[in-house]
Formats: structure tokens, sequence, C-alpha cells
């Protein structure tokens, strides 16, 4: 029996949205909340250049403040009683999602796959893999 919150973590994309209902049956399942954590990526810019008209950090508050107003909408289109918490964090999103997964009140983790093959899966990182490669829970990857 899972006592750990179900954590799903989302890019706020369709494919993340479709794990969304695995991480919902999960947590009524085992009768237990439900995590939502997003991850925005720290922007990278010289600043010595100018190269964005506004700083890295402030680019990067942007997005949280973005990222809060989806979650937000998402938040207001769930039709569930389950406890239901929200993270945004600033970083790596494989690190964070990790540092979360293995806290101690994470029971499973439930992750969208993107379902990249050939080239692209080499070009871009598998965060869904890499997840389930490095916590400490068992890992729900939803394709």
């Amino acid at each position: 029996m899972r006592t750990g919150q179900i954590l799903w973590p989302t890019d706020f994309s369709e494919t993340a949205a479709h794990a969304l209902s695995y991480a919902i049956e999960m947590a009524n399942l085992y009768h237990v909340g439900l995590k939502i954590l997003h991850v925005v990526e720290q922007p990278i810019g010289d600043e010595n250049f100018m190269i964005l008209s506004i700083t890295p950090e402030e680019l990067a508050k942007s997005m949280e403040e973005a990222a809060a107003t989806k979650m937000r909408a998402l938040l207001d289109g769930l039709n569930t009683e389950l406890p239901i918490t929200t993270l945004i964090r600033r970083g790596d999103p494989v690190y964070q999602i990790l540092e979360e997964a293995n806290s101690k009140d994470i029971g499973m983790v439930v992750i969208a796959s993107h379902g990249r093959t050939g080239i692209s899966h080499f070009l871009h990182t598998n965060v869904s893999e890499a997840v389930a490669n490095g916590a400490a829970c068992p890992v729900l990857v939803v394709k």
C-alpha cells in the first residue's frame, strides 16, 4: 500500500495532460494526495552582450508567472476531491523532479513520455527515462 503522495511533473503539454488522468487514478486508488510539479528551466543569456532585451532573471520570473497562471487554470479545470499541492521550481527538470521524487512524502511518480525516437531521442534530454532510472520510488511512464 502506498502512503506517499503521487507526484505528477508537468510541462503543460498535451502528453503530460494525458498522464494526469493516470496520476489522479493512482491517487484515488491509494487514497493519497496529488502533488503537481512544474520546472522552469533557467534561461541562458550573457548580460554583458545584451543578447536578451531583459535579463535572464527577469525572463525566468516571467516564465514562473506564466507557469503559475497555467497551474491555476489547470486546478480550476480539475473535478476531484483529492488533496492537491502545487510546486513551481526553477532549474534542471530532471534534477528538480528527482529531488522531489526522492523526498519522504512521495510514494509514486506518474510522468509522461514524449515518445521521441531516432535522432530526436538523442537530441533531446529524455526526462522520463532519467526520472525512472533515478527515482527511489516506483515510476509510471505514460505514453
